[in-house]
């Protein structure tokens, strides 16, 4: 895990925010607590924010409109989605105008033609290609066409892999779920564009131009490794999908650079511990290794609480969730 010294905020140093949306900024129609105000300040200070999403179901103009609703000022062109990813994949690999077979909603309609290409909705168009995305009252019909478009040749690519999706009413199924459905029944893998795979970061660059970009997510088998895939520096935010048993059990590529309870992190020193050997400690807390356990003892801040325990736990690799037990029971996380 980085450390930035005690003079400068978590922030500095970066000129783009690559910020994941479902989880870091919103869950479903509302904002994550402060989020709004930590972005606010975020661009009063010349950073980029660039908003980019797994979810492939609306437009970049109806997820700006949304970001706007809720206290984000955002234009479209502040917006990367995985349906703008996968529509690039295609595009790259078959000519203009091709058919390509959108099992998915508005977005990722709009994303194919944008591209250049021709959303249709039957397999008896003979499309290039299907593409897959979630979509709210997505039904068998279109699944039903994907599938036959697929046997019968089409590429399949779908916008990502997200098993799961956080809303204000808990975890409810991801396009990696749905995907299920065609794969199982055709026996063909897509291919994902969407994080952790490198079709959307690619989209990112491209669109932002950043030099010195910081992923910020909620997940770590998507924002975390897609952030470690790219070797670019990350944030992970407790507001969303991981816990903190997550982070001490994660394997390495799902390791952030930073953790933060939420957006406002970003406005904060972030704790020195590169000059620290394991278990001297930092900000009141010490975590160390007895008989096979993490413990962590003293007082402060759960989250260098945490942030301590994470470092234990990475140095020697662990990812036994009974070994970490005695760290979380002392956490006593609001």
């Amino acid at each position: 895990m980085r450390v930035k010294s005690e003079e400068s905020v978590l922030i500095d140093g970066y000129d783009t925010l690559l910020l994941d949306l479902d989880g870091v900024v919103y869950l479903g129609a509302h904002p994550v607590a402060g989020a709004p105000e930590a972005l606010e300040r975020a661009r009063a200070k010349g950073v980029r924010l660039a908003y980019v999403t797994n979810n492939a179901s609306r437009t970049p103009s109806a997820i700006a409109q949304h970001l706007t609703d809720i206290g984000v000022p955002a234009a479209k062109e502040d917006v990367v989605t995985s349906a703008q990813a996968a529509a690039r994949l295609i595009a790259e690999q078959v000519p203009a105008g091709s058919k390509v077979l959108v099992v998915g909603g508005t977005g990722l309609r709009h994303a194919v033609r944008d591209q250049g290409l021709r959303p249709v909705s039957t397999a008896a168009e003979k499309p290039v290609a299907v593409v897959q995305g979630i979509a709210p009252g997505l039904g068998y019909g279109l699944l039903a066409e994907g599938t036959l478009a697929v046997r019968e040749g089409a590429m399949f690519v779908a916008s990502n892999r997200d098993s799961t999706m956080p809303t204000n009413r808990g975890e409810l199924p991801g396009n990696g779920s749905m995907v299920r459905v065609i794969a199982t029944a055709t026996g063909v893998e897509p291919v994902y564009a969407g994080k952790p795979d490198p079709p959307l970061h690619r989209e990112s660059m491209i669109r932002t131009g950043a030099s010195r970009p910081l992923v910020v997510g909620d997940r770590l088998d998507t924002d975390i490794e897609g952030a470690s895939n790219a070797k670019v520096d990350s944030l992970l935010v407790l507001t969303g999908v991981a816990t903190p048993l997550d982070l001490l059990t994660a394997v390495p590529d799902h390791r952030p650079t930073y953790v933060a309870e939420d957006l406002g992190g970003l406005h904060e020193p972030y704790p020195e511990a590169s000059a620290r050997s394991l278990g001297q400690g930092s900000d009141g807390w010490r975590a160390f290794w007895r008989d096979g356990s993490l413990w962590l003892e003293g007082d402060g801040a759960w989250i260098d609480g945490l942030r301590e325990a994470c470092r234990a736990a990475w140095t020697v690799d662990n990812t036994d969730p009974g070994a970490v037990e005695p760290a979380l029971a002392r956490l006593n996380r609001p």
